[in-house]
């Protein structure tokens, strides 16, 4: 539930708060870089927890909002005979529909850039490392003791293959495909090349 994601990112939060400020004294990171990076921490948790109530609460008190999205899903669910209202405000000039839409998003903001940094973190937690795929299969063991919350890879567009990525807490595996004539995707049996960066 939103009321429980905006908990756990709290937490996520101050997990991460901790984390940095033990790195605190250390010659090799700048103070200067992990100042700035508690303060956005700071900034994003101070926001976030001043909303009162669930996180998006008055989208859902919203009755108009509510009954679009319980017929959005319905085949023609929409049509102005079901929904007039939305029919009539979609008539309307673009300058208020926008910031109708802008108002609406504004609640769910300080959740959107609480995640947004905590995601951005965790990106650049990883170090890449360029590996090689033998006949389009690569197998990594993953080291004992560190968990990992994410694997980015990156491969060059121009090879026209497309990673498809398996793995659990021992081990990763990636094998390369190419689109074939008949639309399906089928094993590349030629050597890639790829960047892979596990983030924790």
């Amino acid at each position: 539930s939103r009321a429980d994601m905006k908990s756990d990112v709290l937490k996520d939060i101050d997990r991460h708060k901790l984390q940095l400020n033990s790195y605190r004294g250390n010659p090799a990171i700048s103070e200067r870089a992990l100042d700035q990076v508690v303060a956005e921490l700071d900034q994003c948790f101070s926001e976030l927890n001043g909303l009162s109530g669930k996180t998006g609460q008055a989208l859902t008190e919203n009755d108009w909002l509510m009954a679009i999205r319980s017929r959005i899903s319905i085949p023609a669910g929409t049509c102005e005979f079901d929904l007039p209202a939305y029919f009539e405000w979609q008539h309307h000039n673009v300058a208020k529909r926008q910031s109708d839409l802008q108002q609406w998003v504004q609640s769910l903001a300080p959740l959107a850039q609480a995640i947004a940094l905590l995601m951005r973190m965790l990106r650049d937690s990883g170090s890449p490392q360029k590996v090689i795929a033998p006949n389009g299969q690569f197998q990594q063991n993953l080291p004992q003791g560190r968990t990992f919350q994410l694997l980015r890879l990156g491969i060059d567009p121009k090879l026209n293959m497309i990673p498809e990525i398996s793995g659990n807490r021992l081990m990763v595996s990636v094998r390369l495909m190419k689109l074939g004539e008949d639309g399906r995707l089928h094993p590349a049996a030629t050597e890639g090349a790829f960047e892979l960066t596990l983030c924790s």
